[in-house]
């Protein structure tokens, strides 16, 4: 049975990622950084879904904790398969604003926290000669947005790291694609004000925030059989935003 890591995985996409890949059969670990009450709960229903989950408390934008993150796993299941690195922050500012530790924070965790689980998974993952890494972007990381530099820029990186990625590890047969989701409905949603949920619906296409469950699909997708041949690939979720 193979086995897929997903960072950032306690609550939001993350969660619902891992929830969808158990549903398909895969053994999930669940990786979070900060403590949190309904880990355990999340732990017992992946495992009513009939795989193994592993829960495992480490910060991926810490180069160590993110080889024990990855080692931890590979000694448990004996091979990586998928890895989603979905681990991100904000910290939106207009840029007169933003404080340097603002931007730095947000990139450590959105591009070094990317960049250190894939190089650590890569190495099981190449000798395997099998592997699928999918890469959360965002739409602003294609286009931009006022208010989120910081954020924008991570996920641009994030694109550009993940073609790279892509074209250096194809020989091994490790796939590297990368989701850039648009306004996706969760708990920071929920709590907009209704005209700033107004403004965001006007600018998409399809006039509806899209879902986590949208969003699990695509990596259900990526990561299957089904998407053999792609590599090096942004897929958007946005309803039509870019």
């Amino acid at each position: 049975m193979s086995c897929a890591v997903i960072t950032g995985a306690s609550r939001g996409i993350g969660r619902g990622i891992a929830l969808t890949l158990a549903k398909g059969g895969h053994n999930i670990v669940i990786n979070y950084r900060s403590e949190n009450p309904e880990i355990t709960s999340l732990v017992n229903e992946i495992e009513s879904l009939g795989v193994k989950c592993l829960a495992l408390q480490k910060d991926v934008s810490d180069f160590d904790q993110a080889k024990e993150l990855i080692d931890l796993t590979a000694a448990e299941f004996g091979q990586i398969d998928i890895l989603v690195n979905n681990a991100g922050i904000t910290k939106d500012k207009l840029i007169a604003r933003m404080k340097e530790e603002d931007f730095d924070q947000v990139m450590k965790v959105n591009v070094n926290g990317t960049f250190n689980c894939t190089k650590h998974a890569l190495k099981y993952m190449m000798k395997q000669k099998h592997g699928v890494i999918v890469n959360m972007s965002s739409v602003v990381g294609i286009r931009g947005n006022m208010g989120q530099a910081n954020y924008s820029a991570s996920k641009g990186a994030v694109i550009s790291f993940t073609k790279s990625c892509a074209q250096e590890f194809a020989r091994y047969n490790v796939r590297v694609n990368a989701i850039a989701p648009g306004f996706i409905q969760t708990d920071m949603t929920d709590v907009l004000p209704e005209e700033v949920k107004a403004s965001i619906l006007s600018g998409i296409p399809m006039n509806k925030l899209g879902t986590i469950q949208d969003v699990a699909d695509a990596v259900e997708f990526l990561v299957s059989s089904k998407a053999s041949y792609i590599t090096g690939q942004v897929l958007s979720v946005n309803g039509g935003m870019v």
